[in-house]
């Protein structure tokens, strides 16, 4: 059974910066693209950004500039860090394969932007 663990998030003033990571089991890591998801109260997941095993990233046109999406292969770690957040980024992010696999699902951390 596959288990993700998702970490970094928390409270932080608009403009101000997190970093979540993200670790899938290591015999799986390098078979997925990696993608960071949101979903805010009220609203449906979105796809944040991704990365592939050779490093190639996409981006949400919201978060393009602001966020970056990165992995480090050794740590089997997937890693968004997030710059001059905006409150309308406040969500619950997840880490998942993109496309996703339901049963990777996991309890994802909480972001909260204040303004």
């Amino acid at each position: 059974q596959v288990r993700l663990v998702e970490s970094g998030g928390g409270l932080v003033q608009a403009g101000g910066s997190l970093r979540l990571s993200c670790v899938p089991p290591r015999s799986i890591f390098s078979f997925f693209v990696w993608g960071w998801y949101r979903q805010a109260p009220g609203k449906e997941r979105e796809l944040v950004a991704d990365i592939s095993s050779g490093g190639s990233t996409n981006y949400a046109d919201s978060v393009k500039g602001r966020f970056t999406i990165s992995r480090d292969s050794a740590k089997n770690t997937v890693y968004l860090q997030m710059n001059a957040l905006k409150p309308e980024d406040t969500a619950v992010y997840y880490c998942n394969a993109n496309p996703s696999i339901r049963s990777y699902w996991a309890q994802g951390t909480q972001v909260t932007v204040s303004s």
